[in-house]
């Protein structure tokens, strides 16, 4: 299932993270461990925030993605299913097919 992780992280938390090293090598494990279709970084409600969109195979993947995230970050997280425009067409056309 594709979904997409929002992540908005503590201020103080990052920039100790900057300091040390810590938040890109956390950005970069992250990276590789969801080989996301799409990732961007910015601000949101004044903090530093990701939003990446990846395949979600089994929701007890969940734990061991996020846990730094919450640990080292302080990070408050959501996690919900998207769709691309081909997976809309494709429900929307499942709801014309399907009797009232």
């Amino acid at each position: 299932m594709r979904v997409m992780l929002r992540a908005h992280m503590d201020t103080v938390a990052t920039n100790e993270g900057i300091k040390t090293g810590a938040l890109p090598q956390a950005i970069k494990t992250l990276m590789g461990k969801l080989k996301p279709e799409a990732a961007y970084f910015g601000l949101h409600e004044g903090v530093r925030s990701v939003w990446i969109v990846f395949d979600l195979q089994d929701s007890s993947q969940l734990p061991p993605l996020l846990e730094d995230l919450f640990l080292q970050f302080n990070a408050e997280i959501e996690v919900g299913p998207v769709m691309n425009a081909e997976d809309l067409a494709k429900g929307l056309a499942a709801m014309a097919s399907s009797p009232s």
